[in-house]
């Protein structure tokens, strides 16, 4: 007998008081193609009981910096951990120890889509290492909280893009992880099913859990987010709480002027002024004057 299995969007205290911190440890990552270096030395806290952000441009690293995050892309160099547990290490038991303490959503993911909804979540359960009763009550349990109950015998080829979202997100769940690392959890969602997700994501750290989640929509994460860091370059500009980072505007203001000023202006002649249409040509120096009425 297995007994009923503990709520998944809670953490007990007695367990957040012994794991070390912060939830998610990165130190020096870095990771190179060919002559890009797509993430660059970067380093990066994020505190246990967090709701983290992270912020940037396309091709900036976001994507590169999560996947090191969380196992799924060995670094050329640098180190991460999870409440302590490193990832990258040569030790299977640490690095073993390290994953199941994560819930990943990485962008993009395929899923054994000829399965239905509650074999998916089922099966996720059991390559988790849950006993069978478990991972049948965890499914069925989170399948009803993400209102996805209805469409449980269905089979997951045939879910639109925001039941996608939730169901691979109940994968993500279904172990009961200490850290959730979400890339572009909102991207193609209804906002029906946006503020499903939104509502579980703060349960989960109501509870004690601490989410990491990537995003272009600033104003989502100014919304939801305690914690936000802007990567650009493969680099961290800023990190830290959502008001010391925006300061007196808003994130989207904050945003634009950090990575902006990671960008040359365009050059001119030494000493020259700027051109009379500099003002309105933009951060791309161009003027696009074809766009505009009788060019």
């Amino acid at each position: 007998m297995h007994g009923e299995p503990p709520s998944l969007l809670e953490i007990p205290l007695d367990a957040q008081t012994t794991l070390p911190r912060p939830a998610l440890s990165l130190r020096g990552l870095t990771k190179v193609y060919g002559s890009v270096r797509a993430v660059d030395d970067l380093s990066l806290d994020v505190p246990v009981g967090s709701f983290f952000g992270v912020v940037g441009p396309n091709g900036a690293g976001k994507t590169t910096t999560l996947s090191m995050a969380t196992g799924l892309l060995r670094p050329d160099a640098g180190s991460a951990a999870v409440l302590g547990r490193p990832l990258w290490d040569d030790d299977a038991a640490s690095l073993s120890a390290g994953k199941a303490l994560l819930g990943v959503l990485p962008d993009g993911l395929r899923l054994y889509d000829r399965l239905t909804g509650a074999e998916l979540v089922r099966y996720a359960g059991l390559l988790h290492g849950l006993p069978r009763p478990v991972a049948l009550a965890r499914a069925e349990e989170l399948l009803d909280v993400l209102d996805l109950a209805g469409a449980s015998r269905k089979l997951v080829v045939d879910y639109s893009a925001g039941m996608t979202k939730k169901v691979a997100l109940a994968c993500a769940l279904v172990h009961a992880p200490r850290v959730l690392v979400l890339d572009e959890p909102f991207e193609a969602v209804d906002p029906v099913s946006a503020t499903g997700i939104r509502e579980i994501l703060q349960s989960f750290v109501a509870g004690g859990g601490t989410v990491v989640l990537s995003s272009h929509v600033m104003d989502l994460v100014e919304r939801i987010c305690d914690q936000v860091a802007v990567v650009a370059g493969g680099r961290v500009l800023a990190a830290g709480s959502v008001a010391a980072v925006r300061g007196d505007g808003t994130l989207e203001d904050a945003f634009v002027a950090l990575v902006r000023g990671t960008r040359p202006e365009p050059a001119g002649p030494a000493g020259a002024p700027p051109s009379a249409g500099a003002a309105d040509e933009g951060a791309s120096g161009r003027s696009l004057a074809w766009l505009r009425g009788g060019a």
